[in-house]
């Protein structure tokens, strides 16, 4: 599992006094990073291989400006040439938001899904937690 803090800024709060709901998408992708990694270690965008095929954020309480969030991430599940990274976002001890992000290793010069090699399985599966 990776994890990473999270100080929420003020911008990022809405009318209602709470973290905007489309922010927490925006965390969790920022905490992918070391998962990008495994795929790209210099995080190469001209060799850029995984794109989004879902990404689903379930809500369980507010989140709150001022107070540090906790975001922690793994592997889900590992397919031939998906896997899915869930995360969820913890605040004050509790589990405020779970997402599940689906991504897929992609040629874009064939345009079509590329198999996962024995080296990149065995990279995601030491952090997979179920």
């Amino acid at each position: 599992m990776f994890t990473e803090v999270i100080q929420p800024r003020f911008s990022e709060t809405d009318a209602l006094g709470h973290i905007n709901n489309t922010v927490v998408a925006v965390w969790f992708e920022a905490c992918r990073t070391p998962i990008f990694k495994i795929f790209t270690p210099e995080l190469n965008l001209q060799q850029w291989p995984l794109i989004v095929a879902s990404i689903q954020v379930d809500f369980k309480a507010q989140l709150h400006y001022g107070q540090e969030v906790e975001i922690r991430s793994w592997i889900s599940r590992i397919g031939n040439s998906s896997f899915d990274v869930t995360q969820q976002a913890w605040q004050q001890g509790k589990c405020c938001a779970e997402g599940r992000t689906a991504l897929v290793r992609f040629d874009y010069q064939s345009q079509q899904a590329s198999p996962l090699s024995p080296e990149l399985r065995a990279a995601l599966e030491q952090h997979c937690q179920s």
